[in-house]
């Protein structure tokens, strides 16, 4: 590799105030955050990528830790990295090697890939890349083997912004929709193969149909950060598919860009990614990224060296404070980001205002977010990054959705983020899955299942979640964002399918993923085709599917989707494909006649749901009147359509119940969710006002919502009718 020298750097009266690398009129402005050094270099990099030419630049400083310079002539599209120079001291947590080019965390733009051979790990690793990472430091230049980073000029970018035409959908208004970028559109057909699997494709007319058909008001993606594969997967041939193993918090996964936007650069995968939000914004769908601050690519003490360890390995992540210096892993994945340090703050800060400002998302889903709340003493709800973004101008106003959990101590959170933040609820998920699944299949061995409190208490928006607060009820049930289904773990066909999961070909002999899935596979495990002799299960399993799904949707709470599961995706019981970028995860959008059936009883369950206010309440349900002399806005009715009083809550035999909502207006809207988790038919009385028949809306016994029209039954009914419930099944009615 070759060295020359750079032009000089400008001294400035103050070192520039953002961190990176930004444009001006004369060249460049660069600042960069590594208290513990005794030098940084910006490294000019020019030439092929795997024998670059090389001009560095020595930073001023350190300024309370930063490095910063004012270099001219610098241009858009220069490639360029840092070297930080220091102690090597692994026992004291000090891994400072200026042999390894380091990529800017807070890169706008990166090109090349990350290589898995020994010159990208800071200590000396032989050819299996096993090493003491306590040994030595590696003397091997990295520069040919690591992303370099792009200069990208934001200050006046083409095309409309996308912040200025945000849909703002409210919350009581707002289903979800998680998606994988290339997952989502890789295989659909009407998609030119150009836009497959890329951001551009997620604008296209044919994804933003279906989106709309189904009533999606937000699409939630995995992370498009710019992300790596960890070296024990690439030694099997897979790679890191889901995306949570973050490289720049900045820049978009290249990758996920068309071809044509690859080949002319960083700025026009920027351009792509934004034209994509814009379009997305204008047809009515917010845009929700998945974020990963909690952990970076880099892994373990013995994992590589390519960006924050060089950089300052001591201050950005969490360390147990011993000696010899270890990382705290409190997110499973080798290292943790320590949001005790102010540094790591302003950059997660930075990077979601960038994302914001620049792209115009809407708001981002926080991956394992009680590492983002972390002190040393433990999770906070008012830690300054949690109270940062509701209090930032540019942040406080879009939906915050946190995933309320790391693997820590004290790790699990839910319900105890402060406001505006919005979270993931995994006892709803738990609780559904139980009342549908576990419970019956353990039911048929004559084992004894759950009580329906629990569901019931999901039903009504978990306010014993949600609820606390000061004043209490402030958050109301949005805050609970409701799911069955993620990314990781099963689908919900999958849910229905298998018992125990099936993950052979990610290459850990099914040790990886989840045992605690709460699935029933109805007696057969995995698929059974119409020949089979176990044939009859099938349409249990596609009514257990329209139970788990209409719960979904029509609980108090947020719904959030997974992409799939309203045409019946399979993983082929896979519940942890992280690893798998090919069809086990991938939409497959070639409907036999079941998935059709699916996909319409989706559709006609969300838009019950956005028909009925009853259905989507902002407050949490009281109990009470609406107004004086009113209906109650909630009301519980068993089989016998008897009021449920302390000991039916209780009482571990029944798993029949209505749910009667209302909604206060001018005509009171009223829903009652009738619920048999028996698995025996069961008559069930009415619930309701003798004076305001009701109207069967659905029932999950149809495999197509058009055979309410066709089914012979009658079309209304009254307060103290008896209608017989199929076993494991449930009805909505609506006022006639």
């Amino acid at each position: 590799m070759g060295r020359v020298s750079a032009p000089p750097a400008t001294p400035s009266a103050r070192p520039p105030h953002r961190l990176g690398v930004h444009v001006t009129d004369a060249g460049v402005d660069v600042a960069v955050l590594a208290p513990h050094a005794t030098a940084v270099e910006l490294c000019l990099l020019d030439g092929p990528p795997e024998a670059p030419a090389e001009r560095r630049v020595r930073l001023d400083g350190p300024e309370l830790g930063l490095w910063t310079a004012s270099v001219p002539g610098v241009r858009p599209g220069q490639r360029y990295g840092f070297r930080a120079h220091g102690p090597w001291e692994p026992a004291r947590g000090l891994r400072f090697n200026p042999a390894k080019l380091l990529v800017d965390p807070y890169a706008r733009g990166l090109v090349g890939e990350l290589g898995y051979g020994p010159e990208t790990y800071g200590h000396v690793v032989g050819d299996d890349l096993v090493g003491d990472p306590y040994g030595p430091a590696d003397p091997r230049d990295s520069a040919a083997h690591v992303p370099h980073a792009v200069v990208v000029d934001t200050r006046a970018l083409p095309g409309p912004d996308p912040a200025a035409n945000r849909p703002r959908t409210p919350w009581s208004r707002t289903v979800v929709y998680e998606a994988h970028t290339k997952g989502l559109t890789h295989l659909h057909p009407d998609l030119p193969p150009e836009l497959r699997g890329t951001y551009a494709g997620l604008a296209h007319p044919a994804v933003v149909a279906h989106l709309q058909s189904l009533g999606v008001t937000a699409l939630e993606l995995l992370p498009v950060h710019a992300f790596t594969s960890e070296p024990h997967l690439v030694a099997k041939g897979l790679t890191n598919y889901w995306g949570y193993s973050t490289l720049g918090f900045f820049a978009p996964h290249a990758a996920y860009a068309t071809a044509a936007a690859r080949a002319a650069g960083p700025a026009a995968v920027l351009d792509e990614v934004r034209a994509a939000v814009h379009a997305l914004h204008e047809a009515g769908i917010e845009v929700l990224l998945d974020v990963v601050y909690n952990h970076t690519c880099e892994g373990g003490l013995p994992g590589q060296h390519v960006a924050w360890r060089g950089l300052d390995n001591a201050y950005y992540y969490r360390h147990l404070g011993g000696v010899p210096a270890a990382l705290d892993d409190v997110t499973g994945t080798g290292n943790s980001l320590d949001f005790s340090r102010t540094g790591v703050v302003a950059t997660a800060l930075d990077s979601l205002r960038y994302w914001a400002d620049v792209v115009g998302v809407d708001g981002f889903r926080f991956d394992l977010a009680v590492t983002l709340g972390r002190s040393h003493d433990g999770y906070r709800a008012d830690h300054a990054m949690l109270v940062a973004v509701a209090s930032d101008p540019s942040l406080g106003h879009l939906k915050l959705v946190a995933e309320p959990w790391d693997v820590g101590l004290g790790g699990w959170r839910t319900g105890q983020f402060p406001p505006p933040f919005a979270e993931w609820n995994d006892r709803f998920r738990n609780a559904v899955r139980s009342f549908w699944l576990a419970d019956p299949g353990r039911a048929a061995h004559g084992l004894p299942g759950h009580r329906v409190r629990d569901l019931a208490t999901r039903l009504a928006g978990s306010v014993d979640l949600f609820g606390h607060g000061t004043p209490p009820l402030l958050r109301g049930p949005q805050a609970s964002v409701n799911y069955v289904t993620a990314h990781d773990g099963f689908t919900m066909a999958d849910l229905v399918a298998y018992d125990h999961k099936h993950n052979a070909a990610n290459g850990e002999q099914n040790r990886d993923g989840s045992d605690d899935n709460r699935s029933w596979n109805h007696g057969v495990e995995g698929p059974v085709t119409p020949d089979s002799p176990a044939a009859d299960v099938a349409p249990l399993r596609r009514r257990s599917i329209r139970n788990l799904f209409a719960t979904l949707v029509l609980s108090a709470g947020t719904p959030m989707i997974t992409a799939g599961d309203e045409i019946g995706r399979t993983q082929q019981g896979n519940n942890n494909a992280y690893c798998q970028d090919g069809p086990i995860s991938w939409v497959h959008w070639d409907l036999s006649d079941w998935r059709a059936n699916q996909l319409a009883t989706a559709r006609h369950l969300l838009a019950l749901r956005r028909e009925h206010p009853a259905l989507r309440p902002h407050r949490f349900y009281s109990g009470t009147p609406v107004r004086e002399g009113g209906p109650r806005d909630l009301a519980w009715y068993g089989a016998d359509g008897a009021e449920f009083d302390h000991g039916r809550w209780h009482d571990a035999s029944i798993r029949t119940f209505q749910m009667l909502r209302v909604a206060p207006g001018t005509q009171d809207d009223r829903v009652l969710l009738v619920v048999n988790g028996a698995l025996a038919a069961v008559d069930v009385t009415l619930a309701g006002d003798a004076d305001r028949p009701w109207r069967l809306a659905w029932d999950s016994l149809w495999e197509h919502p058009g055979e309410g029209a066709t089914s012979g039954g009658p079309p209304h009914a009254a307060a103290g009718d008896v209608a017989t419930l199929e076993p494991l099944s449930m009805r909505v009615y609506v006022l006639a």
